[in-house]
């Protein structure tokens, strides 16, 4: 059988096996995915990852929009790492315009970006253990996870899409009491990390629904292009913060968590000690964090303050022809990658001279980790998928786009 039918079927001449859907579930599990099932019994014989039902065009709107108005669209890519995918498209337009962004901007886009990768994993991890039957975890990691939003919500006004890094630096200058916030956050957390493997990580039942589970071999994992944690699970030692380092990262020190085993749990531990790591440089950040301004010196690109707007008739000419026409790209391409919570996102931006992008597509981590199931739940039995999707940690909004 080349294609599946379209609806659950027995098929007489294939030995009793059945097509079976699973899902599309709710976008409040992982997202509206639907899988098509060949079983023998309860062993997967064929699996097919249906996408799509999130599909937005959201490439298609960034090119009808200025630069500087498709950033909050670049939010709704992954609502798991929305400063993420706003840090990967003001990089590449920054490439394209020659912007040298000053350093305290940059330690703050570490800062927030690694803030980011923390609540994104809290999901994966609460989510993904409930989904094996481990509700009590669930519970202790949005109990931290409400505390990034809070801080989220301090420096931009927005709990999830915050939209806070602009073209040329940062919207806002951190509000008081923020870094001390963030400390108070930074000193408590590494015990909370602590609880969760309490719970999990030589639990019995954990580590018998997620050893030797999914296994994904290193050749495979190369071949099918996968990033992140996917990859680093499966022996291979990668990670764009490291060994392409942008916006500061080569300032930092942390390690990169890898595996051998290439199963679940070895996907699990590698993201629980990438928990550790982020943590890590968020106090890196929060110790080292220079002081200075927060957006590049570029006028006719960067929106001036606003104080200088009262004062300053050149100001507020800037302001206005930046908010109503936009700003002129130098014509060229770029692609500009950087390690997500999921792996390698990626911006390939194409620029005709005008004030808005000729071309913008997002080079997606969940696509391409999608694509490793096949391999993972084949010969394996239904029971398993849940536990391998979890694994892989995707993101519909980020797949579909």
């Amino acid at each position: 059988m080349d294609q599946f039918p379209a609806t659950p079927v027995v098929d007489p001449g294939q030995d009793n096996t059945m097509i079976l859907n699973m899902g599309p579930q709710h976008p409040s599990t992982h997202g509206v995915l639907r899988l098509l099932l060949e079983i023998d019994g309860e062993t997967i014989l064929r699996i097919k990852p249906d996408i799509g039902y999130l599909h937005t065009g959201i490439e298609k709107t960034c090119e009808a929009k200025f630069y500087q108005q498709v950033v909050p669209l670049t939010d709704r890519i992954d609502y798991l790492c929305p400063l993420t995918n706003n840090l990967t498209y003001c990089l590449a337009v920054e490439k394209l315009l020659g912007l040298e962004i000053p350093p305290k901007a940059q330690w703050m886009r570490v800062l927030l970006n690694e803030l980011t990768r923390i609540n994104s994993h809290l999901v994966w991890l609460g989510t993904h253990a409930m989904d094996i039957g481990a509700m009590t975890v669930f519970l202790y990691c949005f109990r931290e996870r409400e505390d990034i939003l809070r801080l989220f919500e301090m420096v931009s006004g927005q709990r999830m899409m915050t939209s806070y890094f602009r073209i040329g630096g940062l919207a806002l200058e951190p509000p008081l009491g923020f870094f001390d916030k963030a400390r108070d956050f930074a000193r408590r957390f590494p015990e909370r990390i602590d609880q969760y493997e309490n719970l999990l990580t030589e639990n019995p039942i954990w580590t018998m629904r997620t050893k030797g589970v999914a296994t994904l071999s290193t050749e495979d994992a190369i071949a099918l292009g996968a990033s992140g944690p996917t990859l680093r699970a499966s022996g291979i030692d990668f990670d764009l913060r490291r060994d392409m380092p942008y916006s500061g990262y080569e300032n930092f020190k942390f390690n990169v968590p890898i595996a051998s085993e290439g199963d679940v749990f070895a996907r699990y531990m590698c993201r629980v000690k990438e928990l550790r790591e982020s943590i890590g440089m968020v106090q890196q950040a929060l110790d080292g964090m220079p002081e200075g301004p927060i957006k590049a010196d570029a006028p006719k690109v960067v929106l001036p303050d606003r104080e200088k707007m009262k004062t300053q008739m050149e100001a507020l000419i800037y302001h206005f022809k930046i908010v109503t026409e936009g700003f002129a790209v130098p014509a060229g391409e770029v692609y500009q990658a950087v390690e997500s919570p999921r792996g390698e996102m990626g911006y390939y931006i194409v620029s005709d001279g005008t004030a808005k992008p000729y071309r913008v597509h997002m080079r997606a981590p969940s696509f391409a980790n999608l694509a490793t199931l096949k391999k993972m739940c084949e010969g394996r039995l239904i029971a398993d998928v849940v536990a391998a999707i979890g694994s892989i940690d995707i993101v519909l909004g980020d797949i579909d786009r």
